[in-house]
């Protein structure tokens, strides 16, 4: 069982940098690999980035490639997204998950566990 819990949300002019976190209890951490999804107000959610269990692999989907970076700390129970030049539509709740597949993924389905979320509001 992992529970999981982000942090560092808020609201941000567009251009700025925010960090988040996601912290995990749960002997297992170090062995699931990370996600991070978003899901805007009348949208789908959608795929950020991934992690491995290692923080050897990362995967990123297109949109985020050069200015969000994903990170973990195995030690402290914790993975961050680090996420810069942002913009207004990427205003949304940001969710971190935890899976068991062989490698990170981008599809919410290889995620067993789920937190519940960070606002993230990005003013034009």
């Amino acid at each position: 069982q992992v529970q999981l819990v982000e942090s560092g949300g808020g609201l941000v002019q567009a251009g700025g940098s925010l960090r988040l976190s996601c912290a995990a209890s749960g002997r297992t951490f170090s062995s699931v690999n990370m996600g991070w999804f978003r899901q805007a107000p009348g949208k789908e959610r959608e795929f950020v980035a991934a992690i491995s269990w290692s923080g050897g692999s990362t995967l990123q989907a297109d949109f985020v490639k050069g200015r969000f970076t994903i990170s973990r700390d195995n030690a402290k129970n914790t993975v961050y997204l680090q996420m810069n030049s942002l913009k207004p539509e990427e205003t949304a709740v940001y969710y971190c998950a935890a899976g068991r597949a062989a490698a990170p993924r981008q599809s919410g389905y290889e995620y067993d566990y789920w937190g519940q979320g960070t606002q993230v509001t990005v003013s034009s």
